[in-house]
C-alpha cells in the first residue's frame, strides 16, 4: 500500500493543488501562506496515505488539512480576531469534523464548490502575475502554484538552473507577502496590464502538458487541460481582448491532435505518421471559430494567433505533404518579427525545409547553434539531425541525433530519437 499510497498523493497533487492552494489562500486572504499551508497538507498525506488508505475524496482531505494548519498558524500568532472566527465559522459550516484529540480530520464530507474553484485558480494566475513580481518570478511562481510543476520542470522549460528556479519562487512569495496583495481576480483595467503575463503562463502550463519534458508519460493530459480550461474561463472573462481568444485557438487546435500522437504502446508518432481521422474535429471547429474571433475583435492577429493560424494549416490539411508550407513560412516570419525567440526561428526552419528543402533550412539551425540560445535544450540537435539526414550526411546526423538522446528528458520522446539514430547506424 506504502507505494500505491504515495502515488495516489502524486496524481492527486497534479491535478488538484492549484484549486486547493487557491481555495486555501481565499480563506486565509494570504496567498504566500496558503502555498505553504498546501504544502504542510501534502507532506501529512505523504505520510498519512500510504499508512491508512486513500480518502473517498482525497482533494477534500488535503483542503480540510490545510485549512486546520490556517487555524494553528493563528492561534501561534494569537490572532483570534474577526478573520481567525470567520476562518473557523466557515469550518462549521461546512460539516468538517475535526478529532478533539489532535487526530486527522475527517473530510468526506466537504462539499467541492466547482464554480467558486474557477474563481480561486483564476485568481491564483492574477496574483502570481501580479507587477510587483520581475517576469520570471511571475513564470516561476504560476508554472509552481497553478501548474503543479517541480522546481526541474520549470527550469527546463524556462531553459534556466533549478537552483534559479527555486530562488525566484522564493523571492516571489516573499515580495508578495509584503505588498499584501490582496487575492482576487483585479478590476478589469487591471486585468489588461496584467494579461501578458497571464496568457504566457498558460501557453506555458499547456506547453508542458502537450509535451512533457521529463519523466514517462508524453502528454500531460491534466496539465494540458487544466490551461485550456483555464483559457476558456479567461475568454469568458474578457470577451474583448484578441490574445485572449488567440491562445485559446492554438490551445484548442494543438489539442485536437493528442489522440493521434500516442501510438497503442504509449510511444510517440511523428506529425507525418499520424492517423489525421483521429484528430479531434470538435476541437479543431472550436479553435477555429475562436481564431475567426481573434480576427474579429482585433486589429490584425497577435503573437498568439500567429501561431493558431499556423496551427489552423495543420488542422485543415489532409497531410503533411498537402500542408501549405509555404503559408507556414510567412506567417512564421511574422511571428519572428513581432514576437523574436530561438523557439520561432527554429519552428520557422523547420517549416522552410518542408517548403524548399533541408539545404535551405540548415543555415537558420547552424545560425542558432552558433548563438548558443538553445544550449542545454534536446530541439536543436533534434531538428539538426534530421536535416542532416535528409540531406544524406549520416555521420554528422548521428553526431546530432546523438546529443539530442543525451538531452532529451522524456522518455516516450528519447524512444523515437533513439530509432532515429539505430536506422542511420543500419
Amino acid at each position: 500500500m506504502t507505494h500505491q499510497g504515495r502515488e495516489a498523493v502524486a496524481a492527486v497533487w497534479r491535478i488538484e493543488s492549484a484549486r486547493i492552494v487557491g481555495a486555501l489562500a481565499r480563506y486565509t486572504g494570504d496567498f504566500a501562506l496558503a502555498e505553504d499551508l498546501a504544502q504542510e497538507a501534502l507532506a501529512e498525506a505523504l505520510v498519512t496515505w500510504p499508512r491508512d488508505g486513500v480518502p473517498r475524496q482525497p482533494a477534500a482531505w488535503l483542503l480540510t488539512v490545510g485549512r486546520r494548519r490556517a487555524i494553528d498558524a493563528f492561534r501561534r500568532r494569537a490572532a483570534l480576531d474577526d478573520r481567525y472566527a470567520t476562518l473557523a465559522g466557515t469550518l462549521a459550516e461546512g460539516g468538517v469534523l475535526t478529532g478533539g484529540d489532535g487526530t486527522a480530520p475527517v473530510a468526506e464530507q466537504v462539499l467541492w464548490d466547482p464554480d467558486q474553484i474557477d474563481d480561486d485558480v483564476l485568481a491564483l494566475i492574477f496574483i502570481a502575475c501580479h507587477p510587483v513580481l520581475s517576469r520570471q518570478a511571475r513564470l516561476a511562481m504560476t508554472l509552481r502554484v497553478v501548474g503543479g510543476l517541480t522546481s526541474d520542470e520549470i527550469a527546463r522549460a524556462c531553459l534556466v538552473p533549478t537552483a534559479t528556479v527555486q530562488a525566484r519562487i522564493t523571492r516571489a512569495k516573499k515580495t508578495l507577502g509584503a505588498a499584501s496583495v490582496a487575492f482576487a481576480v483585479p478590476p478589469e483595467a487591471e486585468r489588461r496590464a496584467r494579461l501578458g503575463s497571464v496568457l504566457g503562463v498558460i501557453y506555458l502550463m499547456f506547453t508542458e502538458g502537450s509535451t512533457a519534458s521529463s519523466g514517462a508519460e508524453l502528454i500531460r493530459v491534466d496539465l494540458a487541460g487544466e490551461a485550456l480550461r483555464l483559457a476558456r474561463v479567461l475568454s469568458r472573462l474578457m470577451p474583448t481582448e484578441p490574445e485572449v481568444f488567440g491562445v485559446l485557438a492554438l490551445l484548442e487546435l494543438t489539442a485536437a491532435r493528442f489522440p493521434a500522437r500516442i501510438g497503442p504502446d504509449g510511444e510517440s508518432v511523428l506529425l507525418e505518421q499520424q492517423d489525421r481521422r483521429r484528430w479531434d474535429r470538435s476541437a479543431i471547429q472550436r479553435g477555429r471559430a475562436a481564431l475567426a474571433k481573434a480576427a474579429e475583435v482585433g486589429r490584425g492577429l497577435g503573437a498568439y494567433g500567429l501561431q493558431a493560424a499556423i496551427a489552423e494549416c495543420h488542422a485543415v490539411a489532409a497531410s503533411v505533404p498537402e500542408t501549405d508550407w509555404e503559408r507556414i513560412v510567412v506567417l512564421y516570419e511574422a511571428l519572428g518579427r513581432l514576437a523574436p525567440s530561438p523557439i520561432v526561428e527554429l519552428n520557422r526552419a523547420v517549416a522552410v525545409s518542408m517548403a524548399r528543402g533541408p539545404a535551405a533550412a540548415l543555415p537558420i539551425v547552424d545560425g542558432l547553434a552558433a548563438d548558443g540560445a538553445l544550449a542545454g535544450s534536446a530541439l536543436l540537435p533534434t531538428v539538426r539531425g534530421e536535416l542532416l539526414t535528409r540531406l544524406g550526411r549520416a555521420g554528422e546526423a548521428r553526431v546530432a541525433l546523438g546529443e539530442a538522446v543525451a538531452l532529451c528528458g522524456n522518455e516516450r520522446e528519447k524512444v523515437v530519437l533513439d530509432r532515429k539514430l539505430r536506422a542511420l547506424g543500419e
